[in-house]
Formats: structure tokens, sequence, C-alpha cells
């Protein structure tokens, strides 16, 4: 690969973009799709047919010779089949390639082998893949040569969403109706749609690949279960944008170049806070295209990893003591001829309408706090949410000095008449220029953070698709906006009424909005006197999805059916039982086969040591047996409480399923692994490097 990349060539070679479509369809057919696409206008399938036939021989000239609906399932994963453009051979031996539109636009994978939450049984396996033409094709290139990946919804044969495309689609629709009629309340007559957008800023790590082959834990969870702090981790500070090792530049380079051609729009890299921890964030792009961009980012960060000797970790906390990892959201309404709905301008107290979308946001965060939590539960984020720079678990809304100032003055008189201006930076030094700071600080402590024209939330895990946080977004906003809309298109006055229910939402929701600090023991006493939700773990969150209002939510907007969201609640179960299962197991064969093992043979060099000492003379060798003691009492602590968890864990199974199963997980089970990793830990301390069966911290996050 050589040096140069001319990134203006490349971006979007491997794309069935716009460009691409209007070069090679006929003009018909491109503007009848541009309608399905823009308007969701239905597409026939003589048009599908030409669409087919030239996507086709398109991904063909880029060397695929496989097509594949590529599709989100409730795994956490994408999913994929590959079928080759061949046709039966004919007569003379020869075949076809050929791609038809009922091809391109269904597929038929099976469903009940899909997390459903008890919607499909083995017996009901059929299920639909339907493409999604707003987010477009492209070629991928691997081992397998080149494959036309189409992006794709994932339905039952009853038509219940079993994926994340489905549901975002449709709070995508929610949204823009809402806020439509929000804007055309405002004189706005020119905006046809209102698209949410995002940015998803990506952390993630790597480590060297042969030591991670050494480490059982990482092979099957994707964190670290033992492991004790070395002597330097994080707390220096001195790896956060700090200059890029030669290795990860080179891995960063090769990431860029694949995420580009495939139209991702690659923007920022650097060093994170944590030895070894990395981010890469991406310009924003409308939602479902941002999330299907972010499962092809991630797919690349392991993919290239793998080429440079490396394992890319996106578990949210594979290093206890240091940074975990998420994946920020950044949420913004913006209109197809460019108009941010989050834009205060620099007048934000005369802005009446952007004043107005902000006190919405803040009663939807605030009346559906639990939900907008539950987006973000993973058995992976209950290790990272409270500290460092991960928020905490308790929902809240940071605005800033400025915005919080307009919210005061809107509470306390009902109407804002100034807004704190940003003052001027001097650094003191004649060389430097001085310039204009913004009128506000950042927090990032805060889960909802407003940042200038958008609203960052920082909850998400690395791991998780961005679809899911999204669609509560998406959705308890078009409630909030559709409630505004109800009352104002019908008050008699609408600027006296468009004011009074700015101060009423600003007033009611006023709770929801804290500037602090989220780490401060206080703040989560001050919260639970507001009376807002606190759910530190994902067990605690789930049910948010099947309360009453959940359901009402959802189902007046179509995005979620009451069986959707049961099914959904029982999957997370699920997924969070087998997850604990799975580590306890991991614990237990590690400290079975690895590490009691290694302290048995160190102990028994140690006694063996102590009694050549002794024989040589009347030499101390306290220390010895102080080291002997130590090691044999920890070796027995780690014995009896290996056993204790290889009892629990046994009993996971007998559990009924569901809630009851998952609890017992978290209460029992993962109480159980911790009592197991104290001891352990405190052995790799003591025990001979050169006879502790794994790699260490040190040796995974300071060896890249």
């Amino acid at each position: 690969m050589s040096d140069y990349i001319n990134v203006t060539e490349i971006f979007g070679c491997d794309v069935f973009n716009d460009s691409v479509m209007q070069e090679r369809l006929p003009k018909k057919v491109y503007k009848e799709l541009k309608k399905t696409i823009e308007e969701g206008k239905e597409l026939t399938m003589e048009i599908a047919d030409v669409v087919a036939h030239e996507m086709k021989e398109w991904a063909i000239e880029k060397g695929a010779t496989h097509y594949s609906h590529w599709f989100q399932p409730l795994t956490g994963v994408t999913a994929e089949k590959h079928d080759a453009f061949i046709t039966a051979p004919m007569d003379n031996g020869k075949v076809l390639m050929s791609f038809s539109g009922k091809e391109l636009i269904k597929g038929e994978p099976d469903a009940s082998s899909f997390p459903s939450g008890g919607l499909r049984a083995t017996f009901e396996a059929r299920g639909y893949t339907t493409w999604d033409c707003t987010s477009p094709a492209f070629v991928r290139h691997d081992a397998a040569g080149g494959t036309l990946c189409i992006p794709t919804a994932f339905c039952s044969y009853t038509g219940e969403a079993l994926d994340q495309k489905t549901p975002l689609l449709r709070s995508m629709e929610a949204v823009n109706t809402q806020a439509l009629r929000l804007i055309r309340l405002f004189g706005n007559t020119t905006s046809k749609r209102v698209t949410p957008s995002v940015g998803a800023e990506q952390e993630y790590f790597l480590i060297d690949k042969e030591k991670w082959l050494q480490r059982k834990d990482l092979i099957y969870t994707g964190r670290t279960l033992f492991g004790a702090m070395p002597p330097k981790g994080q707390e220096m500070d001195d790896h956060y944008l700090g200059t890029i090792r030669q290795r990860v530049s080179a891995y960063m380079k090769e990431v860029n170049e694949e995420c580009w051609k495939l139209g991702v729009s690659a923007k920022t890299q650097h060093n994170e806070v944590a030895p070894a921890q990395h981010e890469l964030a991406p310009i924003y792009a409308p939602v479902n295209i941002a999330a299907d961009h972010n499962q092809i980012m991630m797919r690349i960060l392991k993919k290239v990893a793998s080429r440079h000797g490396m394992r890319c970790l996106l578990h949210e906390k594979p290093f206890a003591g240091l940074n975990g990892s998420g994946k920020h959201n950044n949420w913004s309404l913006t209109t197809d001829d460019g108009i941010n709905l989050l834009d205060p301008g620099k007048t934000p107290h005369e802005n009446i309408q952007f004043l107005l979308v902000l006190t919405c946001i803040l009663k939807a965060v605030d009346i559906h706090a639990d939900l907008l939590r539950e987006s973000a539960a993973d058995v992976g984020n209950d290790h990272r949410l409270g500290g460092n720079e991960a928020p905490p678990a308790i929902i809240s809304v940071f605005l800033g000095e400025q915005l919080e100032d307009v919210l005061e003055q809107l509470i306390s008189t009902g109407t804002a008449t100034h807004s704190k201006k940003g003052s001027k930076l001097e650094t003191g030094v004649k060389t430097l220029p001085d310039f204009m700071k913004d009128a506000t600080d950042r927090n990032r402590t805060s889960p909802f953070a407003f940042t200038g024209n958008k609203f960052e939330f920082r909850m998400v895990g690395a791991r998780d698709s961005i679809s899911s946080c999204n669609v509560v977004l998406n959705t308890i906003v078009a409630q909030a906006f559709k409630e505004a809309c109800d009352r104002l298109e019908a008050a008699p006055d609408f600027d006296m009424a468009v004011h009074d229910l700015i101060k009423e939402y600003a007033t009611e929701h006023q709770r929801i909005v804290f500037n602090g600090n989220g780490y401060a023991p206080e703040w989560e006493e001050e919260a639970k006197r507001r009376g807002l939700p606190n759910l530190p773990a994902m067990v605690d969150a789930i049910p948010a999805l099947t309360t009453e209002k959940a359901v009402e939510l959802f189902e007046s907007f179509h995005v979620f059916t009451r069986a959707e969201l049961e099914s959904r609640a029982e999957i997370q179960y699920e997924i969070y039982a087998k997850a604990v299962n799975i580590e306890a197991k991991t614990m237990i064969d590690i400290a079975t086969k690895q590490i009691i093992p290694a302290v048995i043979k160190y102990t028994t060099v140690l006694a063996d040591s102590i009694n050549t000492v002794r024989a040589v003379g009347n030499i101390d060798v306290s220390v010895q047996l102080d080291l002997l003691n130590q090691c044999s009492a920890l070796l027995k602590e780690t014995d009896e409480n290996m056993n204790k968890l290889s009892q629990v864990t046994e009993k996971i199974l007998k559990v009924p399923e569901g809630r009851e199963r998952a609890v017992y997980c978290r209460e029992t089970v993962v109480k159980a692994m911790e009592e197991l990793r104290s001891p352990v830990d405190k052995l790799e301390m003591l025990v001979d490097k050169e006879m502790w069966p794994m790699p260490s911290y040190g040796d995974l996050i300071f060896e890249v």
C-alpha cells in the first residue's frame, strides 16, 4: 500500500451512492428511486429490476462475486448470508450472472435462529429481510473476495421487528412528522423533511495479538476477569492526545482508508485517556446511515487490527481501574434545507423556536429518563458507568451557564431578556492571539449534555448499536413535539401560547437539569430528592421497556408494539444471564487450569528453597516463610471462592428464565465472581512473574 492517499478519489468508491446511481440508472428509474428514498413512495418491481441489474453490474466491476442482505439482528452484531450472482448452468455448461429486483428487495433468513424473545419458535422459522434503500449498498473486500452488501431491515413472518433498523426507521418517521408540524407553526413552509443527525464517537483498545491469545478471559468475554493494576496506569494523563505510536499510526491509516472507501467519513483520531485506548469519530450523518456506518467502522477496526498483529477490544470495561470505552452519540435535528433545530443562534433568549424545541426535549428526557437509561443498558456498561469519564447511571441534562441562565429567566419572570456572552480568552502571552471563548463550559460527567448545537448522549457502550438510544430519543421527542403542537394549533393567540408553554415546560421539568459534578456522592442524594430514577445496573433498567407509559408511547407512534417491547425485554434478560454465565465459567476455567496450578508450583519452589537454605545452616528464612504463608492463605481463599462460584454457577440454568434468572446472576453470581477475583489479583502481585500464567495489565496496555 502506497504512502500517498488521494482521499477525494477513494472516498465512497465502493458505495452504490447517489452519484453512481445518477450515472448508471436511466433518468426515469433514478427519479423514481429518489422519490422512494426521499418521500417514501412505493418502489415497483419493474423499477427494482432495473436497479438490481445496474447494482449487480457495478458490483461485479468492483470484484464482487456474491451479494448479501446485511442486517442487524438483536445479537449485538451484524448478520449476512452470501449468495453468488450465478444462475443454474446452461446446456453448454456456462453460467450467467443475474440479480433480480425480487432478490434485491427481499431475503429470507431463518428467524427462529436469532433472538426473538418468544416471537418466533423453532417450528415458526420464516423471517424476511427487506432493502432499506435510504442507506446505500456497498462492496466489501476481504479474504472472501468482493461481496455486495445490501443494508436491510429484518422482521418476522408476522411482521414484528426482529432487528435494530426497523424501529429506528419508524422512529425517524415519527419525529419527522411532528417536527414538521412544529416548524410550520413558526412559518417555515419550505423545509420538506426533518432528519435526526448523529455523529458517533467510537472508543476502543488495541493490544498485541500474541498476548491476547494467552488470555482466555479476553478471548471468551472481551474483558479481563483477573488482573492487578500495574505501577503506572493512566494517572499521569500522558496518553491522552499524546503522540500516536508508529504501529498504531500504521493501523489508523489503514482503518481510515477502508472507512473512506465505504463512504464512512472517519474524521478525528487520537489517543484516549487510558494507555492503549484510542478514539475514532466520524462526521454527522442521518441517523440510520450513521448506525450502519458505525457497524461498518467496528468491523473495520477489528479486521485491520488482525492484519497488524493486534486485537481491537470494544468491550465497555476491558481493564478494571482504567477508563472504559463508550460511544458518544451526538444527536441533532436538521431539515433537508440545512436548518439545525438545535442551533440557539447568537441570542438564544430571542430564538423562540429554539426555546420551544429545547424545553420539549427537557420534558421528553425528564418523563422518559428510565427509557433513555435502558437504551444504553449493557452487561459491560454495568462496570463502566459512574467514573473514569463515563457518566453516572442517573439521567440528567447539562445545559451550560448560558442556557441555564435563560431557563432561570423564563421560570422566574416568564420572559428571557438577555443571554450570557462568551468573554475574551486572554492568555497573557503577547504573541498568542486572544479570541472569544464559548459562552459555556463542558461537563464530561453529564449523561446528556448540550454542546453548542446538539445533545451528546455519553452513556452508550462501545460495543452497542447506536440504534437503541436513537429510537428512544426520536420517539420521546416526537411525543413532546406532538403534545406541544396539539396545544399551539388550537390556541387563539399563538405568540402568547408559545411563551406560556415554554415557561410551563421549563418550570415543570427543571429537575432534570444539572450542571454540577455527576460523580459527587451528594448528587445521588440530590437526584433522589428530585425524584430522578437511579438505575445502576442493566437488570434494574430493563423493566422500563414494558411499563404502560412506554407501551403507550411506542404504540402511539407505531415504533414498537407491546409484543415487540416484551420480546426485547426478554432478550435483554437472556443476554445478561448468558453473559454472566460465560464470564463465571471462564473464571472457573482459568482459576482451575491456570492460576491454582501456577500458585502451587510457585509455593512448592518457595518451600524447596526454604528447605535448601535451612540445610546450609542457621540462616534467616523469615522473608521466604512470610511469602509462603501469604501465598498459601490466598491460595486457600482462591480455592474456597472458586468452589463457591462453581456452586452458584451450576444453579443458573435451574433458575426460571427471564428476569428471575438475570436477577440471580446479578445478585449472586456477580458477587461470587468479585470474591474470586480479589485473592487472585493479590496473588499476581506476589507470584514470580515468570510463573504467572498470563500477561499482566502492564504487558497488555504498555506493549502495543
